[in-house]
């Protein structure tokens, strides 16, 4: 049983850091998994410490990027119509097209939203580039949260 625990725990990890690329994979959670199947086996022991840090971590980094590119809408200068925009094209990137949708469609919203506020189009795209920005800011939350996550994983493996 260990075996299964140790081999569904690397899958598991492994699919965590590509769901940190991909969108449509919620990566961090995907890699706590994996942490936690190979604490139930015998070749790991986390305390209770770490795991829930790191189960705080992998929530707030996924709760974290769906917000992250609003903010970034707004940090370039974007109004409320372009965080709107952004918004609408986060809800429906999760549902259209993915996984790029989530990625194109918080910029087009944002970009659409100022355009529709009356904003010039140079504004309007560079609240749609701080959209952008934010969803690889919110990639990189989530790379990182994963990787550390890998690293007590193999660390304990391992040892």
């Amino acid at each position: 049983m260990d075996i299964v625990l140790l081999v569904l725990g690397i899958i598991l990890m492994l699919v965590g850091i590509l769901g940190c690329i991909l969108p449509v994979l919620p990566g961090p959670p995907l890699s706590y998994g994996g942490l936690l199947l190979i604490h139930f086996s015998k070749f790991a022991e986390y305390t209770t410490t770490l795991l829930v840090i790191l189960a705080i971590v992998a929530v707030a980094v996924t709760i974290l990027d769906y917000f992250v590119p609003i903010w970034g809408t707004r940090r370039f200068g974007g109004t409320k119509y372009g965080s709107w925009g952004a918004t609408i094209g986060v809800v429906l990137g999760i549902f259209m097209f993915p996984p790029i949708g989530i990625i194109i469609l918080p910029f087009i919203g944002a970009v659409v939203g100022e355009s529709m506020k009356g904003t010039d189009f140079s504004s309007a795209m560079r609240a749609g580039f701080g959209s952008f920005m934010g969803f690889l800011m919110g990639t990189g939350l989530k790379l990182i949260a994963s990787l550390i996550m890998a690293y007590y994983f193999v660390k304990e493996w391992l040892a």
